[in-house]
């Protein structure tokens, strides 16, 4: 694996490196992002937070958050396969959004540089805001070199996602969607399926809230994805538009991805 580049800040060692066509990013040694140009659908980590995406017809998804860039694989696939009229990406390390544009080639993004809990706070007290159609809280650190959520997803943060995921309709605000449009969604990465269950996602008040919830694992890693909706979520619609390399319901998929209804709460 060859290294393309590196940089000490604040204590951190940032390395970019490239296998064959993909490009990589580590942070004090946890592997951070992956983007294959040539072929970014290859059955990774990075593609089971972006195969819930389908649960929402592609054309109904016209903007997008994403709390937690890194190095901006996952701009990358929602660009290539859903192409979104806006994409909002926000992370706390200046690191991180300097990589997504010098090596992963991210492009047409406002990328922002902030605390994303104060950020979402900041955004939802202005209910001219506009909406977004999904949201995508990927918000992980490290400790001693073990990935970890950095934000917890306590009953506070969950409502504050949904309210952010009201649906934009062609340009709706946070205060209410225009035309009727159905609500937008939330999909949130979780370092085991154990943190997703004890999380405020799986309380009685937000679970109330909630018209569909799902969860998405693969073999071989600890993750576990949640996507959830203030409406209905379908298998059928998600398996209906997936691309045919992630898409659960075809052979030869290979994103082997285990993807079940939410238990609802206790």
């Amino acid at each position: 694996m060859a290294l393309v580049w590196e940089k000490r800040s604040g204590g951190n060692l940032y390395q970019v490196r490239r296998h064959g066509a993909s490009v990589r990013l580590y942070s004090n040694g946890v592997f951070h992002s992956q983007w294959n140009e040539r072929d970014p659908l290859k059955g990774s980590l990075w593609e089971l937070l972006f195969l819930p995406a389908y649960f929402l017809p592609p054309e109904r998804i016209r903007s997008v958050l994403l709390l937690g860039v890194g190095g901006g694989a996952l701009i990358r696939l929602l660009q290539r396969f859903l192409r979104p009229e806006r994409v909002v990406g926000v992370d706390l390390d200046p690191v991180h959004l300097s990589v997504a544009r010098k090596h992963f080639g991210v492009r047409d993004a406002t990328l922002v540089c902030a605390d994303a809990r104060l950020w979402v706070t900041d955004y939802l007290s202005n209910p001219d805001q506009s909406a977004f159609d999904l949201v995508i809280d990927d918000l992980f650190g490290h400790s001693d070199g073990v990935p970890e959520r950095a934000v917890t997803a306590d009953q506070n943060w969950c409502r504050q996602l949904l309210q952010l995921a009201r649906g934009s309709g062609g340009g709706s605000t946070l205060h209410s969607r225009a035309g009727g449009d159905p609500p937008g969604l939330v999909i949130a990465n979780f370092g085991s399926r154990r943190e997703l269950l004890a999380s405020g996602w799986r309380t009685p008040a937000v679970g109330a809230l909630l018209g569909g919830a799902w969860s998405a694992e693969l073999p071989g890693y600890e993750n576990c994805v949640l996507a959830a909706s203030t409406g209905p979520l379908s298998r059928r619609q998600l398996t209906s538009a997936a691309p045919s390399q992630i898409n659960p319901a075809l052979p030869g998929c290979r994103l082997s991805s285990q993807l079940k209804p939410l238990p609802r709460w206790a």
